[in-house]
């Protein structure tokens, strides 16, 4: 069997140069390389041969490389003086000697495992141009569909790769079923030896930034800015938006005509709740409105990290929220500590502060009459 790689095979790397980018010489030296491993496999490991393949025809010559020494101890990797210089006078001692070997059988090893080789460095290629992809577009939202549920851990095909959204980034009492299309968050891409690993999540805050992105052409040219995000996944997001334009509304933006922009973002994240505010350089105003539903009477900036609120004794419920949500996604929105207080509560505390000091006057006075007495 002839040890040359057909015409065919030669021609074909050229189309995958074209189509893939694989370098055709690149490519040669790979299977030159796996050809030298396959023959020592086959042929014995303890010969050096060097394997060259002609670029235009595919002819494989193997060549077995020996050092030139005065006395051989290992007639597979030396040859003497004498005899090197039958092939040639110029060899000297430690000069290699190259010598072309044509070994019974190899065509058919090194036709597989050229193919082998081919096929590697085409799936690996594969691999760098999706995991090039995909790696621009961490911090990005893509959309899938969700292949399967494995130990916890979702599956979604997201073309020619598969995505993993991990338990963490899962949101809570959330069914994914099968078939589903979902838009989740790139949160990681990663390189390893089976291809590119790609995280994804639907609870991180990005999520919800780049809906809105997607939804609102106002945020999307520049027009509207979101300036903070706070998120609690599945329940209640809180969003701060401010307008480069004094004639756009950056709330009634995202809002959309009937509420119809942030109606769309809601049903994408099965019915979160989402408030959306205007976002102010003054930090009190600011801290006012991330309260939104609930209506403040006063902020006080104790420092540059506590802001001292009081609201309307109906409206105390509401501007704390279930569970003190609405005020620490409010705290989350600003980075400021918030203290919540009802007027009844405010003027209760100024009188309980006022109240000790009139009791010890009274005191005093008590203490004077009974001297006197």
């Amino acid at each position: 069997m002839s040890m040359d790689l057909n015409l065919d095979f030669v021609e074909a790397l050229d189309d995958i140069e074209k189509e893939k980018g694989i370098d055709k010489e690149t490519l040669l030296e790979a299977i030159e390389a796996a050809l030298v491993s396959a023959y020592k496999k086959n042929f014995g490991s303890a010969q050096n041969v060097r394997i060259n393949i002609n670029e235009e025809t595919g002819k494989i010559q193997v060549y077995s490389r020996k050092e030139v020494v005065e006395e051989i101890s290992d007639p597979r990797t030396e040859i003497s003086l004498e005899e090197a210089r039958k092939i040639d006078p110029i060899y000297d001692i430690s000069d290699i000697v190259e010598i072309e070997i044509k070994p019974k059988n190899f065509g058919r090893i090194a036709a597989q495992t050229a193919k082998q080789v081919v096929i590697q460095r085409i799936r690996e290629a594969e691999r760098n141009i999706i995991y090039e992809e995909f790696a621009k577009r961490e911090d990005d939202i893509v959309t899938g569909i969700i292949q399967r549920y494995e130990n916890n851990n979702v599956y979604i095909d997201l073309g020619r790769i598969e995505a993993i959204l991990a338990p963490s980034e899962q949101v809570p009492c959330v069914t994914y079923k099968q078939g589903d299309r979902i838009k989740v968050y790139i949160l990681e891409v990663k390189k390893t030896t089976k291809g590119p690993l790609i995280m994804v999540s639907r609870t991180h805050p990005g999520l919800l930034k780049r809906l809105f992105e997607l939804e609102v052409p106002e945020i999307y040219e520049g027009v509207v800015v979101i300036e903070a995000v706070a998120r609690e996944p599945g329940s209640r997001s809180k969003i701060a938006v401010s307008s480069r334009d004094e004639n756009v509304d950056p709330v009634g933006a995202c809002v959309g005509a009937k509420g119809a922009r942030v109606q769309a973002i809601v049903n994408e994240l099965r019915g979160e709740k989402i408030d959306i505010i205007e976002w102010d350089e003054d930090p009190a105003k600011y801290v006012a409105n991330a309260l939104s539903p609930a209506k403040v009477l006063s902020v006080e900036l104790v420092s540059d990290k506590v802001a001292k609120v009081v609201v309307p004794d109906y409206q105390l419920s509401l501007a704390i929220g279930k569970e003190g949500q609405n005020a620490r996604l409010a705290a989350k929105l600003t980075g400021l500590k918030i203290d919540i207080k009802s007027d009844l509560q405010e003027k209760s505390s100024r009188e309980n502060m006022l109240f000790p000091l009139d009791l010890e006057k009274e005191g005093d006075n008590v203490d004077e009459k009974e001297e006197d007495t």
